[in-house]
Parts: structure tokens; sequence; C-alpha cells
């Protein structure tokens, strides 16, 4: 549950108080939740980290990003992804943007970051570079997820980079220049009903920002293009749409469309003090948005 943010100020990183850190390669990662810090261009980075007991690699790794607002540290108590690492058998890594937001290279968005034009793209793909040296990582199953700022810079990843084999945006949309991405599978969920990020595009209302991003389906056919898909196959069930298609090379891209849902993330645990600082709506209890996320990535490695 987060928003896309603009200026923020408050703690950078989101280590709780009294959390131990490793600098990253200092040693193996342990089993449990650990921090680990490394510096990108001068400035001092940290990240943390979920390890199952039962994890054996090479194993797949998630990279959750936050949204304007939050950091690592709660996005790892809100959206579940521990829990699915324990049954899933893999790595999560939880960044924290500086300033609690990330630059995603275009829109303007997101505050700090985007007005000092943080390098985000160095620190998160040196990070899961850190993450494949301390453990054994399966390098054709990387994969972002991420809500709202976090979103957008999972797209950012996308347009971007060629070392992540598919993305899982949550109420977010695309503000980076991405004129020829490589394929890459992706599963975007969001609500009809989000006024931060609209599901029919343009501007949203945000605290101090405007994000104007293109319409949700519109951002979905270019990814279809992408991938050399064919026709979606589209069912619904109540108030949840799914558009699913299957590409080129065992790829996919699918929509998953929430009627009346807001800017959330779907089967989150409610917080009605963290929903107030993300200016975030109540979960929708539709789906689980983890579950269905690490479902489709699950089935989506590298070719």
């Amino acid at each position: 549950m987060m928003l896309v943010l603009a200026g923020c100020g408050s703690s950078s990183t989101g280590v709780p108080a009294g959390a131990s850190t490793t600098s990253a390669g200092a040693q193996a990662i342990p089993p449990g939740s650990s921090t680990q810090t490394l510096t990108v261009s001068g400035v001092t980075r940290t990240f943390h980290l979920y390890r199952p007991e039962t994890m054996t690699g090479p194993a797949p790794l998630v990279v959750m990003l936050h949204g304007g607002y939050g950091n690592g540290n709660q996005a790892e108590k809100s959206y579940g992804w521990d829990t699915e690492a324990d049954s899933g058998h893999f790595l999560v890594a939880y960044p924290d943007g500086l300033n609690r937001a990330w630059n995603v290279g275009g829109g303007g968005c997101c505050g700090e970051p985007a007005r000092d034009n943080v390098d985000d793209l160095a620190f998160l793909t040196r990070m899961v570079t850190t993450i494949e040296h301390e453990t054994p990582i399966d390098p054709r199953r990387v994969y972002a997820t991420g809500i709202s700022n976090g979103g957008i810079m999972a797209y950012t990843l996308a347009c971007r980079t060629q070392i992540f084999a598919a993305i899982g945006p949550d109420s977010a949309t695309e503000l980076a220049d991405c004129p020829s991405p490589a394929p890459i599978s992706v599963i975007h969920i969001h609500g009809t009903a989000d006024i931060r990020i609209p599901y029919n595009g343009g501007p949203g209302h945000n605290r101090g920002t405007t994000i104007d991003g293109p319409a949700v389906p519109t951002l979905n056919a270019v990814w279809l293009r992408t991938d050399r898909c064919t026709t979606p196959t589209i069912t619904t069930a109540g108030v949840v749409t799914i558009s699913e298609a299957t590409c080129a090379d065992h790829r996919g891209v699918e929509l998953i469309t929430i009627v009346g849902a807001g800017h959330q993330w779907p089967g989150a645990k409610p917080n009605v003090l963290t929903q107030k600082l993300l200016n975030s709506d109540p979960p929708s209890t539709a789906l689980n948005a983890t579950q269905v996320i690490w479902r489709f990535f699950s089935t989506h490695p590298q070719p």
C-alpha cells in the first residue's frame, strides 16, 4: 500500500532501531532477515534480505521495491513476501530508496532522488550482483516487483537493464523513455478507482508531485507488441478481469484489473496508520497480489 511521492524527509534507509548491518559481500547471507550496505557513487545504500531456512541454490531472487514514503523494512512487513518465500524457496531483497523514493528516470518522479538524479539503476543492479556473489542465485530467475513509485521503478528496470526475467508492477505506470526495450515477461495489477495513478492515464492526485502516465491498457498493449504475444485471453470473475497472453520464447504478459480498487497492494495487511503515511487506499481483498505475482514469476524464467 503505497504511493508515488514527492519530496519527503525522514530516514533514508529505514533500518529499524538497533538492527545490525554488514557491508555487502562481507559474509554469506544468513537465514532469516538481515541488512546490508554498499556504496554507490560515493553514497551508502542499504538493502534488507530475507532468506528462508529451507532455501537451497541456485535459487530465484525477487526484488521488492517499496513505494513513495515507504522503505524496505515497511515493505517486508506489509506485503507478505517473506511468507511466500518460505513456501517458494526463494530469496527476497527489499532495497531502501534514498529519502524514501526512487528516481525512475522520467516524468519528474519522484522526490529528492529525481531532483538530485540519484543513480538508482546502478544501485539496484549492483545489489543484485552483490547478492549473486554471496549466495547461489539462478540468473534466469531474477525478478522485480513493486508498488506505485516502486512499480514505476520496476518498469524502468525493464526498459534499461536486461538482468530481470519478469517484472510485477502494482498500482504503477511507466515514465522512463523506453524506445527499444528487450523482451521481458510482465504482470501488472491495477484498480480502476486509483486516483494516484489513474487506470485510464493522465495526471493523478498526489502530494506535491504529478504522475502523468499512459492508460494502463495502452501500456499493456506496448508490452504485448514488444514480447510478440498472441491475442490475450480475457476472463472475468467478480470484480477481477485477467488479460493473459502467451508470447514468443515462452514469455508472458498479463494484466489484472480490479474494479473499484484504489491505490493499494491487494491482499496486504490493513493498517490505517500506514495508509495515512503513504496516502494509500485500503487493500483490496479480491486477490492476494503477492501470491499471484509469484505464481507468474515462477513460471516465467528467462528463456
